[in-house]
């Protein structure tokens, strides 16, 4: 999960010349951003046409504006995408359009949607902007509590299986980013008769003392997950990998958990200053990998 900590080591990446620096990076609106990430989006959108469009989904708190994506053509397994702290925004807008064009119906949620429409963040600006996490922190308080997450994972998946070209014969799946990491195992734990597959990216308090902690959630849902690890958060928490396989261990669920080498907190998004193509693209293909042999 984004704190102080992960901040200052990606703050000192940055600065050192990692990645984008923070001054070129601003200089980069979003679309570019993940089009220099993604430019086969530009070449695959003719091979396999999609629909998508802005949706509105019926919540159990209010309406949340989300973006729902599928191939044109036939029925696909659905995947719900939980984005990272700073929410729903064009970058994940691509994400979820490149899991599209993999023949998925995908449905990217905002899940700030009780306090605000997304984008909650512009372009540019970042978790370590003193003022973006005075406004993060209290949107993410509510989610990250686990009947407010569980019932709006039923909300959701409800709409998603309600589209059109929605295969609800097979199973569905789940990723979530950096906070969308417990989401995608409370996702599963509400869900466990439909969620075949979940798959969480640099995902913070995936296994803590509280009494709702996300792990708890391991032996209700038969659920096969990937967990892809940053390195800084590995150091920071060494012992969290190791308890996490003895959770699915003990549960008999199967499980990928793997700290990806040389990767700060945050590295998977396209629009990230420390975006780690090629760990991220490693990443992107074992939750494929995944999403086809469960789903």
């Amino acid at each position: 999960m984004c704190d102080e900590h992960t901040e200052r080591d990606n703050e000192h990446f940055i600065t050192h010349g990692g990645a984008l620096n923070r001054r070129d990076f601003a200089r980069l609106t979003a679309a570019s951003a993940f089009a220099l990430a993604y430019p086969q989006l530009l070449r695959a959108e003719d091979e396999v046409p999609l629909l998508e469009s802005e949706v509105s989904v019926p919540m159990a708190d209010g309406v949340s504006d989300s973006y729902f994506v599928r191939p044109a053509e036939g029925d696909h397994p659905a995947v719900l995408i939980w984005p990272d702290i700073r929410g729903l925004r064009p970058a994940f807008k691509a994400m979820g359009k490149r899991m599209a064009l993999a023949g998925y119906a995908v449905l990217v949620v905002n899940p700030f949607y009780r306090d605000a429409k997304a984008p909650v963040v512009a372009p540019g600006e970042q978790f370590s902007d003193p003022d973006v996490r005075e406004r993060l922190i209290p949107m993410y308080q509510k989610i990250s509590q686990q009947p407010l997450a569980m019932s709006d994972a039923r909300d959701y998946m409800a709409f998603l299986d309600a589209q059109e070209g929605v295969d609800t014969s097979r199973k569905a799946g789940t990723a979530g980013y950096c906070m969308g990491g417990p989401l995608i195992m409370r996702t599963a734990g509400a869900l466990p008769d439909r969620i075949g597959a979940a798959a969480s990216f640099h995902g913070g308090g995936l296994y803590t003392d509280a009494p709702d902690s996300p792990h708890l959630l391991i032996p209700s849902s038969p659920a096969r997950v990937l967990h892809a690890v940053a390195e800084n958060d590995h150091e920071r928490s060494p012992k969290v990998k190791d308890l996490l396989i003895a959770a699915y261990d003990e549960a008999g669920v199967g499980a990928e958990i793997e700290v990806y080498e040389g990767t700060l907190h945050g590295w998977c998004p396209p629009d990230s200053p420390v975006y780690d193509e090629e760990q991220a693209e490693r990443a992107w293909s074992r939750m494929l990998a995944l999403f086809r042999d469960a789903l």
